[in-house]
């Protein structure tokens, strides 16, 4: 690929990020601006430049200033709230251009290509950092160990760009999927406000929902066991209300509250949540060894 090519080819990816689902927002220079300053501003962390400078190619020709209104793109991970029958091949095709990025994509989100994701879960979405090859010295060892601080993450790379064992050359074009870019609150703000334009998205609010709501659900359970019911039924009642849940855990959550409504005489209540639990898990059974005849009852008036 020759510099012609190769710039062509990285300035029609930065204006397709409708398309591709590239995620960041942007920053307009103002005067006393510096890179290291907005990465600063935006990050929490100086050392962050280096994404600045690549996702805005300036790093090219020996590098090029910033002046005062120039407009930045400013990477950050999208997000993606998981529907029905989607899987780790159909969403990376979709959100990151190939199918075969879905390790990368799973990986990042506490899973694998083979699992399911989750109903209602978010899910982050990597970057695609735009990194163009400037020396023939440059491996995908100094990429990963630049970007990544890891060198063992060069199969990463190897596998995201198609390139099954090929060495890079100057001027080639190499992705890298970032998937740890934490926003300060100066950045989070500044991402939320640009939401809806080319190149942005909110940033994450249901998934450090869910996140918190999972690490409760034990606490859940515990009231249960432990006949706590008026706090299981006031802590499930909270989760469900937040929105925030995913079809596995609405699940869990309704079996609770079934079991704390009966020992409650919520009868009502018992038999909406026993109706929630097995619409939302398929895989339900009203076993008369497990569940109290209350429970079954309960259930039963809820047909299915």
């Amino acid at each position: 690929m020759n510099v012609r090519i190769g710039l062509a080819f990285l300035l029609a990816l930065g204006s397709s990020c409708v398309q591709n689902r590239a995620r960041a927002f942007t920053h307009v220079v103002v005067q006393g601006d510096t890179l290291a300053s907005i990465a600063e501003h935006y990050y929490g962390k100086i050392q962050y430049e280096k994404f600045l400078v690549d996702a805005n190619l300036l790093g090219l020709e020996g590098g090029s200033p910033i002046v005062k209104g120039m407009r930045l793109e400013v990477p950050s991970v999208g997000h993606h709230t998981i529907k029905h029958g989607d899987t780790w091949d159909a969403l990376a095709a979709e959100l990151l251009g190939a199918a075969n990025r879905s390790d990368v994509l799973s990986i990042a989100n506490g899973s694998n290509p083979w699992l399911a994701p989750e109903e209602g879960a978010e899910v982050v979405v990597p970057y695609n950092l735009r990194v163009l090859v400037t020396g023939s010295n440059e491996t995908l060892v100094t990429i990963a160990f630049k970007y990544y601080g890891d060198m063992n993450k060069a199969w990463v790379l190897d596998r995201y760009n198609g390139l099954n064992g090929h060495k890079i050359e100057p001027n080639d074009v190499v992705l890298v999927p970032l998937t740890d870019l934490p926003l300060s609150d100066s950045g989070r703000k500044a991402a939320q406000e640009s939401a809806g334009a080319t190149c942005s998205e909110a940033m994450g609010n249901l998934r450090e929902a869910q996140r918190k709501v999972a690490q409760e659900i034990p606490a859940l359970i515990a009231d249960v066991k432990g006949g706590r019911y008026v706090d299981a039924a006031s802590r499930g009642s909270r989760f469900l209300a937040s929105g925030a849940l995913t079809e596995p855990e609405q699940a869990i959550v309704n079996r609770q509250l079934l079991e704390a409504y009966v020992a409650l005489e919520a009868t009502g209540l018992a038999t909406q949540a026993c109706t929630e639990w097995r619409k939302r898990d398929k895989q339900a059974t009203l076993d008369p060894v497990e569940l109290s005849p209350k429970i079954l009852a309960a259930c039963a008036r809820g047909g299915r």
